[in-house]
C-alpha cells in the first residue's frame, strides 16, 4: 500500500507553504550589513574576501542540500512509517527482523555522502594554508580583556584596542547596534592587499574571528598561529573574540578598518611608522689577513713579551797561582 492522499495533501501543503515563507523573506535577506550582524536576517554575512565566499560556496552549494535533503528523506520516512505501519493499519504485525539490502545501503551512503563533502572540504582547508606572498603583516596578541596589534614590516609598534564604551557609541553618532564591537583602536589595512596575520596570547586562549573574511583562529599562550585574508572592498568590518576566555569575554571587540592605500600610508605616520621598509644594516668588512699575523679572535688577547736570553753566566776570577 503506499502513502494514503491525506498524507500526501498534508504534507505537499507543509512543503508549498515553507517554500512561500522562503520566498517572502528573501527580500529582507537581502539587506545584510556589510561587515557587522543584521537583526532579524539569516544566513552567513556577506563576503568581503575571496576565503569567505568559498566558505559561502562550501556552506550554500554542498552543506545545505546534503543536509536538507537528508532531513527531507528522514522526516519522510518516519510519516510514512508512521501512517502505513500503524496499529490500525497493521493489525498483525510483521515478523522479519532485518534486511540486509537496507543495512548495506544505510552504511554505505552515509560514507559516500561523507566522502564528497570531505572533496570540498579539504579544498576550502587548503585555501586557508595556501597563503599568496603577503603585502604586509599584523601581529594581533589577545589579553585579558583586550587586543594589542603591531605592524612589523612598517614600523609600527604595538597599540592597545579597546572596546568604546556605550556614551561613546552615541556621542560619535554610531547606530547602537555597534555596542561591543566597534573599538577605539581599530587594525587599519589598504584595500585589494594581503595581509598575514600573527595571532597569540599573553595569558589564556582566545580566538581572533571577523564573520566578513572568514577569519577564526585561536590565540594560544606561548604559540603563534597564522592566517590572512585580502579584503576586497573599502569599509568597516567587525568581530570579536570567540573563545570563552573570562569575565571580560564579550568586551574584546575586534574592528579592521579597509581603507585606500594613500589613506593606509598617512595613519601608517601617525602612528610612528614608515612605508619604505628598514634597510638592513651593513656588514663590517673583516680586516685583511697578513702573513704571520696570528689570528683575530673574538676576544682581545693580551700577548706577552718574548723572553730575553738568559746571560751566560760569568766565570769566578781565579787568583793566580803563587809562584
Amino acid at each position: 500500500m503506499g502513502m494514503g492522499t491525506r498524507a500526501r495533501a498534508f504534507i505537499g501543503g507543509g512543503i508549498t507553504a515553507l517554500g512561500l515563507a522562503v520566498f517572502s523573506a528573501t527580500p529582507s535577506w537581502a539587506q545584510d550589513l556589510m561587515g557587522q550582524p543584521t537583526d532579524g536576517n539569516m544566513g552567513l554575512q556577506p563576503a568581503a574576501s575571496p576565503l569567505k565566499e568559498q566558505v559561502h560556496f562550501f556552506h550554500n552549494a554542498v552543506l545545505m542540500p546534503v543536509i536538507t535533503g537528508i532531513t527531507l528523506l528522514v522526516l519522510g520516512l518516519l510519516i510514512w512509517i508512521v501512517i502505513r505501519y500503524n496499529k490500525k493499519s497493521n493489525p498483525v504485525p510483521a515478523k522479519w527482523s532485518h534486511n540486509t539490502f537496507i543495512e548495506v545501503v544505510w552504511t554505505v551512503l552515509p560514507v559516500l555522502i561523507l566522502v564528497g563533502i570531505s572533496l570540498f572540504s579539504f579544498r576550502l582547508l587548503y585555501a586557508y594554508h595556501d597563503m599568496p606572498k603577503p603585502d604586509l603583516t599584523v601581529k594581533a596578541t589577545g589579553n585579558q580583556w583586550n587586543w594589542s596589534y603591531e605592524y612589523p614590516d612598517q614600523g609600527v609598534p604595538e597599540y592597545v584596542s579597546n572596546m568604546l564604551p556605550e556614551d561613546e557609541i552615541a556621542a560619535r553618532g554610531m547606530p547602537h547596534s555597534l555596542y561591543r564591537l566597534a573599538a577605539d583602536e581599530p587594525i587599519v589595512v589598504p584595500v585589494g592587499k594581503t595581509v598575514r596575520v600573527l595571532v597569540t596570547a599573553t595569558d589564556v586562549i582566545h580566538a581572533f574571528a571577523l564573520p566578513a573574511f572568514g577569519l577564526k583562529t585561536d590565540a594560544i599562550p606561548g604559540r603563534v598561529n597564522e592566517t590572512w585574508f585580502r579584503a576586497d572592498r573599502v569599509g568597516t568590518f567587525y568581530g570579536q573574540c570567540s573563545e570563552l576566555c573570562g569575565v571580560d569575554h564579550a568586551f574584546m571587540p575586534i574592528q579592521i578598518n579597509v581603507v585606500t592605500e594613500a589613506e593606509f600610508a598617512a595613519w601608517v605616520a601617525s602612528k610612528g611608522g614608515s612605508m619604505t621598509p628598514a634597510a638592513p644594516a651593513p656588514a663590517t668588512p673583516a680586516a685583511p689577513a697578513v702573513a704571520g699575523a696570528p689570528a683575530a679572535t673574538d676576544a682581545a688577547v693580551p700577548v706577552a713579551a718574548p723572553a730575553q736570553p738568559a746571560a751566560p753566566a760569568t766565570a769566578p776570577a781565579v787568583a793566580p797561582a803563587a809562584q
